[in-house]
C-alpha cells in the first residue's frame, strides 16, 4: 500500500523560505515523475511542480524562480523547496506521482501571514 507523509510546513512570513519533504512508501519515486501539489482554501488543489525520471523540474507559473523540486533516491523522499514566500502560497501541500493519482497524504499547512 502506498503512503506518502509530508512534512515541514508552517507559519512564515511574506518574503521566508520553507523546505518541504515528502517521505514515501510502497512507491519508488525515482520511478514516477513525481510532484507537489497544494489546495487553498475553497479552491482546487492544484500541481505546483513536478520532477521528471531525469530529474529535471517543472513549474506552474504562479511559483517559477521560487519553487524547488528534488528528489531523493535514496531516502525515497521528494522535497519542495519554497522561497520569497506569498500570501498567495498559503494552502495545505502534499505529494503525489504527476499521473496516476495514488491516495493522498495528510498534507502539510503552509499559512504565510505577517
Amino acid at each position: 500500500q502506498v503512503h506518502f507523509v509530508e512534512s515541514g510546513g508552517g507559519l512564515v512570513q511574506p518574503g521566508g523560505s520553507l523546505r518541504l519533504s515528502c517521505a514515501a512508501s510502497g512507491i519508488s519515486v525515482n520511478r514516477w515523475t513525481m510532484a507537489w501539489y497544494r489546495q487553498a482554501p475553497g479552491k482546487q488543489r492544484e500541481l505546483v511542480a513536478s520532477i521528471s525520471l531525469g530529474g529535471g523540474g517543472n513549474y506552474a507559473d504562479s511559483v517559477k524562480g521560487r519553487f524547488t523540486i528534488s528528489r531523493d533516491n535514496a531516502k525515497n523522499t521528494v522535497d519542495l523547496q519554497i522561497n520569497n514566500l506569498k500570501y498567495e502560497d498559503t494552502a495545505v501541500y502534499y505529494c503525489n506521482r504527476e499521473r496516476g493519482i495514488l491516495s493522498w497524504g495528510q498534507g502539510t499547512q503552509v499559512t504565510v501571514s505577517s
